[in-house]
């Protein structure tokens, strides 16, 4: 039979009412105690207050007796007093400790011990005291009976009357003359204590045992009940039972608690769903991996193994993995399980081997540790995949490679492979060694734009991250000779890495044949103009002849000049004559040979200075020029030079077919005009001529930009105008087209990119 302090131990329930039932015990103990303390100590107080008065009363009242000196009376009055309930004693000391009156006759004239218990109160010191508090001259003690006893003492003191003849005669300064000592029987009062102090017990125990069943009750309902449900529900929880109902229908922290645990069963059963599922997926994640596992012990034996390893190589129960694999009879050599089980690390590895049906094989083979729960290890994994397939592509790959940088090597033209964003040389074929006269150790590893002029090099790396084809770029070999070359940039793949492949290709030459057909077109340009440049030079030369003419003829006569007159004569002649140099010079500009580099440039002067040489032809022929330019046009790549050659073409072949056209049909229908219009739109700005002339057939607009092709007439052009033209407008990056003008003829269109800005 279990031990109470077992019983105890084991049931919450005990422990609850146990420790309440102590607390609640030591709680009405204490309160009993204070309690019959409290009546005690009233009793006592009242006793003692009406002892007190009794004695005061009695000293009052012999008071008068003593002065007249009548015993009689005294002694009447302690009898008459003696007689009340519970007065045991009455006795009046003189200062010798004499009785000098009692209520018992046998005691009086008799002597008492000065230190006994009633004449300690004043002889405790010498001399005696005269005034004592009542606290002080009470005294308790029992009787021979057993009974307990009150004494109160109360000192008689000398009045003045107590000195006279009268009375007995005392000296002033005694101020003590003796004593009175009532005693009184506690005993009814001890039976009154005794007896509240039985019906304070019988109470406390009645509101232990109250006490006691409701707390049981309390904690049966609200503790043990809800707990054993609670007990209830996790154990079926822990069976697995997580949706199990924990209903307790309170608010207070024990519904809290069924509440937390089936919110608890819910997070449970979600998570362990979830475990399943993680399970099942690892499984068939084990099963289903497209390649061999096994799980061998400390014997190499086989302890596990997925579907893969079960299909490829049927083992049978307790084979051993190498035998399993390649029908060894003993481990394999340099085996990584058994480095795993040796250093507790996962060994990687490649092996090459012959399979069970003779073929040879390669695999990847992986190890990890498998451990118990103290950490040691027990088992390990072993996870083969097999890359024979990967080998002979590697196989195949690499003699391609070899193939490619045999091809790569071999191209004519020089290519770099660059790193996408720092432009750096990572490698590069054998022509660059013959363009730039560098080895190709010396130039992996460096930037790209190294190669080019320094003062070029940020706008190069701008262009390059904007364009894919950089026409016409400067650049100096390793003889310091200055050449041109166009740029292709295309984005490629290299060793597992976004890269540049930049094919460079030596254009100076061509470059130097397309400058000089340019140049022969300017000059025959300069042939058309000349008609309109030798009118622009006559008019300045007429005025200055004409004022020369009037200055002779004045100095001849010796006439006086007004100076209003010669100051207007000589601006004019200064305003004809920087005229005149303007042409000179523009021309001049004009006929000489141009750099082929671009720089950011407005179509809007271009397009002025191109009309300026050309306005003065167009006005005499009586061609009206209307213009629609926009002023905002933002900046574009070009060359003003050969742009400016582009738009004069344009001009005249404008001026050419209005004329031609005017040929055959009368004049008063066709209107002689020529519009100059520049747009812009979020990426492109256009510069476009229009005129109308006779226009352009749409079956020969395809033809008309290939070179000598012309629908004038022999001898008034070369058909080499419009194909130049094209060339100039694709080297700026831009295009060129021809479309019919709503007005009658055509509109010649050039389209170039805006230039963004790098920031």
């Amino acid at each position: 039979m279990p031990s109470l302090k077992a019983i105890i131990h084991e049931s919450l329930l005990l422990k609850l009412l146990a420790s309440v039932g102590l607390l609640l015990l030591l709680s009405l103990a204490v309160w009993g105690f204070f309690n019959f303390r409290y009546m005690q100590q009233k009793m006592v107080g009242n006793i003692t207050a009406g002892t007190q008065r009794l004695s005061n009363t009695i000293r009052l009242g012999t008071h008068y007796a003593m002065m007249l000196n009548s015993r009689d009376d005294i002694k009447q009055i302690i009898n008459n007093i003696s007689k009340q309930h519970d007065i045991v004693n009455i006795r009046i000391y003189n200062k010798q400790g004499e009785i000098k009156y009692s209520n018992h006759d046998a005691e009086i004239d008799t002597v008492t011990n000065i230190k006994d218990e009633a004449c300690y109160i004043c002889h405790r010191s010498d001399p005696p005291v005269h005034q004592v508090s009542l606290a002080e001259t009470v005294r308790t003690f029992r009787s021979e009976s057993g009974y307990r006893l009150m004494g109160v003492i109360s000192p008689v003191y000398n009045e003045p009357g107590c000195s006279t003849d009268a009375c007995h005669v005392h000296p002033p300064d005694k101020k003590v003359l003796g004593a009175i000592d009532l005693v009184v029987s506690l005993e009814e009062a001890d039976r009154e204590l005794a007896r509240y102090e039985r019906n304070l017990v019988a109470l406390a125990a009645f509101i232990f045992l109250t006490t006691s069943a409701m707390i049981l009750l309390f904690i049966y309902r609200f503790v043990k009940y809800p707990i054993k449900k609670l007990i209830d529900g996790t154990r079926r929880i822990e069976m697995g039972d997580y949706s199990a109902p924990v209903e307790i229908d309170q608010a207070d922290e024990m519904g809290q608690l069924a509440k937390a645990i089936r919110q608890m069963g819910t997070a449970i059963d979600s998570k362990q769903s979830e475990l399943n599922k993680q399970r099942d997926q690892f499984q068939n994640l084990f099963e289903m991996v497209p390649c061999v596992i096994t799980v061998q012990d400390r014997g190499y034996r086989l302890i596990g193994y997925n579907r893969e390893f079960a299909h490829k190589f049927a083992p049978k129960p307790g084979d051993f993995c190498y035998h399993a694999y390649k029908g060894r009879w003993e481990k394999c050599v340099d085996c990584p399980v058994e480095a795993t089980f040796a250093d507790g690390q996962s060994h990687y590895s490649e092996e090459t081997g012959v399979d069970k049906d003779g073929s040879i094989k390669h695999w990847i083979v992986r190890t990890s540790p498998i451990r118990d729960e103290t950490g040691k290890i027990v088992a390990a994994m072993e996870m083969n995949l097999d890359i024979s397939e990967r080998k002979q592509l590697e196989e195949k790959l690499e003699l391609s490679e070899k193939k490619y940088h045999a091809i790569f090597n071999n191209i004519p033209n020089p290519v770099f492979v660059l790193d996408i964003r720092r432009l750096e040389i990572l490698d590069c074929n054998k022509s660059v060694q013959a363009v730039y006269g560098l080895e190709r150790e010396h130039l992996i590893g460096t930037c790209f734009l190294n190669l080019f002029e320094p003062d070029e090099r940020e706008t190069l790396a701008f262009r390059m991250a904007t364009r894919a084809v950089l026409n016409q770029v400067r650049h100096v070999g390793a003889d310091d000779r200055l050449r041109y070359v166009d740029i292709r940039i295309s984005p490629s793949e290299y060793s597992g890495q976004q890269v540049l492949l930049v094919t460079i290709s030596d254009v100076t030459k061509r470059l130097e044949a397309e400058q000089q057909l340019i140049q022969a077109s300017k000059m025959a340009t300069l042939g058309e103009m000349a008609t309109g440049v030798a009118h622009e030079l006559n008019q300045p030369l007429s005025v200055i002849k004409t004022a020369s003419n009037f200055f002779m003829r004045k100095l001849k006569k010796k006439e006086p000049i007004r100076d209003e007159i010669l100051l207007t004569m000589s601006e004019e002649i200064d305003s004809h004559v920087e005229r005149a140099t303007k042409i000179i010079n523009h021309m001049r500009q004009f006929g000489r040979k141009s750099d082929p580099n671009l720089e950011p440039i407005l179509l809007n002067e271009v397009l002025e200075r191109a009309f300026e040489i050309f306005s003065q032809q167009l006005k005499v022929r009586g061609i009206e020029v209307i213009w629609q330019t926009d002023p905002d046009l933002p900046r574009v790549m070009g060359n003003p030079s050969r742009l400016e050659q582009v738009i004069i073409n344009l001009l005249i072949n404008a001026r050419d077919a209005i004329e031609d056209r005017s040929d055959h049909t009368p004049e008063s229908i066709i209107p002689r005009m020529i519009r100059l219009v520049t747009t812009r739109n979020t990426k492109t700005v256009t510069v476009s001529v229009c005129d109308t002339g006779s226009g352009v057939p749409e079956p020969i607009r395809s033809k008309i930009f290939e070179p000598f092709y012309t629908t004038k007439k022999v001898g008034k052009g070369t058909g080499l105008g419009l194909s130049i033209s094209y060339s100039i407008v694709k080297e700026c990056g831009g295009k060129i087209d021809v479309t019919a003008n709503p007005g009658g003829g055509a509109c010649f269109n050039l389209h170039f990119p805006i230039v963004k800005d790098p920031s």
